[in-house]
């Protein structure tokens, strides 16, 4: 009899991924099979309908109904490198936080290099916060962008995104937020807080499959924001230049249309089910599993300490383990699934000092997680820790 899989690897993507996901890909792959905006036969069309239902639901889950703003891509790197090198000119200042994942990170490093852009660095304070008021103090006359992960993908605190908004907004600065670990978990209501660019994957926390990625783009911001792909987009075929309209602008090629789909239902369950509630979940579990943790020697909890500023993300060091092998005892020995190593935000570990430690091991809970499991991962570390 196979052993039961205790899963708390979500913060790099979700699973298990609910039947009507699934059942999406099966419908494209197995009935569908055609492509968007190519063809004008029945199955063409109704893939069409269908991806414009996606952009639809995404956009209402964020509160916005301008889905002609929602863009499509790749994953969420595809969709930072978007924001990033279509918005950021030569000799520009940007600012971000010691907080960002390399999809963030190396993009800004490489215009360093070639357009010899600056870059201020800000670091959270004691609480894993960034502080507004630090970021309003380092705007420059030059500064073209503010670019900040609304969760950190090692210590899982929130970041203050609508009050940096407001900031950037009085001071005429573009933002960017990574969404990659608050979308699904987390509202953000864009008819509220009009965040110029918000960007995530498809196969986080909205539950759709691996290689599907989605930026929201406020109006203003469209023109303003360079292609960085041409091609084929199934419209305007008699001229050889892009297309300015959106979201066309910036969707040359083939849609990954199966795991769209997929997406669209993922999304559609969300919002039946609500963020409020998954989210109440997911932190109930999120407390059981901290508060377990706590009672366990020599054992450090990064992240904030009041759980209304952090999300299901919760990483640990443990006093004489190495997080790779404390992963690896917990997977071969106990089925606890997690991740260690520095999970691709060197910065945060530099922040943190853990980054000559090899990092920290990562529990990140999903909303299909339950309190049984959080006590047999918490009974496994008890056993390792013996």
């Amino acid at each position: 009899m196979a052993r039961e899989r205790i899963y708390l690897d979500n913060a790099a993507t979700s699973w298990p991924k609910p039947a009507c996901v699934v059942e999406a890909v099966q419908h494209h792959l197995t009935e569908l099979g055609a492509c968007a905006g190519r063809s004008g036969y029945r199955e063409a069309n109704e893939v069409e309908r269908l991806i414009g239902d996606t952009r639809k639901q995404i956009a209402y889950l964020f509160g916005t109904h301008t889905q002609e703003q929602v863009v499509f891509g790749q994953n969420g790197t595809d969709m930072l490198n978007l924001a990033l090198h279509g918005l950021v000119r030569r000799g520009d200042h940007v600012i971000t936080t010691s907080l960002e994942h390399n999809s963030v990170l190396r993009p800004l490093s490489y215009m360093k290099q070639t357009l010899e852009i600056d870059i201020t660095y800000l670091d959270p304070g004691e609480d894993g916060r960034i502080d507004p008021n630090a970021v309003g103090e380092a705007i420059r006359d030059n500064t073209r962008l503010i670019a900040i992960t609304h969760v950190s993908n090692v210590t899982g605190a929130i970041q203050p995104v609508e009050e940096i908004f407001a900031i950037a907004r009085d001071r005429g600065v573009r933002m960017l937020v990574d969404a990659a670990q608050s979308a699904g978990h987390l509202d953000l209501n864009l008819a509220e807080t009009p965040i110029d660019l918000v960007a995530f994957p498809g196969h986080k926390g909205l539950l759709g499959p691996l290689g599907t990625g989605a930026m929201l783009i406020q109006p203003a911001v469209s023109d303003e924001l360079q292609s960085q792909r041409q091609g084929g987009t199934g419209t305007k075929s008699e001229s050889d230049q892009q297309p300015l309209e959106m979201p066309t602008k910036f969707e040359s090629g083939n849609a990954n249309v199966t795991c769209l789909l997929g997406l669209r239902a993922g999304v559609e369950y969300i919002r039946e089910q609500t963020v409020t509630a998954l989210h109440r979940h997911t932190m109930q579990n999120t407390s059981r599993l901290i508060e377990g943790i706590q009672g366990l020697r020599g054992v450090r909890i990064f992240g904030p300490q009041n759980l209304e500023h952090r999300t299901g993300v919760v990483s640990i060091q443990v006093e004489s383990f190495d997080p790779h092998e404390l992963a690896t005892a917990l997977d071969s020995a106990f089925g606890v699934q997690c991740r260690a190593g520095l999970h691709c935000a060197p910065l945060t570990h530099q922040h943190l000092g853990t980054i000559s430690s090899g990092g920290t091991l990562r529990f990140s809970l999903g909303i299909f997680n339950t309190a049984d499991q959080i006590d047999r991962t918490l009974e496994a570390m008890q056993a390792i820790l013996r």
